[in-house]
């Protein structure tokens, strides 16, 4: 495993591209093996394939998905609310994930039990 180093991942895709895509790859199992797959592999390729993970000290790592995510899901037809849902656990996974593949401690989260 790469050592982690904050200032680096500034620069995230020159230092880290390896274990970025491990740990969306990751993800990616975890949630094609409890959900829906046809959902997973649309969220994959329309919503995730631009969104960007950030690292803070503070909060750790975080996705920020692009502008109006669920608009751009157009390869299935989904109940609204079964897609923010999945959408919600799918970012959540990717984030457990990149604690993971970089061995960094999850902050505490209030929303979480």
């Amino acid at each position: 495993m790469t050592e982690f180093d904050p200032e680096q991942f500034e620069d995230k895709y020159a230092h880290y591209f390896t274990e970025l895509q491990r740990a969306y790859k990751n993800a990616f199992e975890v949630m094609n093996d409890t959900y829906d797959s046809e959902l997973i592999h649309a969220i994959d390729q329309q919503v995730l394939d631009e969104s960007e993970p950030f690292y803070d000290e503070t909060t750790g790592f975080r996705v920020e998905l692009p502008d109006e995510p669920t608009e751009r899901l157009t390869a299935v037809v989904v109940d609204d609310d079964k897609l923010r849902e999945t959408l919600d656990r799918y970012v959540a996974e990717i984030e457990r994930q990149l604690h993971d593949v970089f061995g960094v401690e999850r902050p505490e989260r209030a929303d979480e039990p």
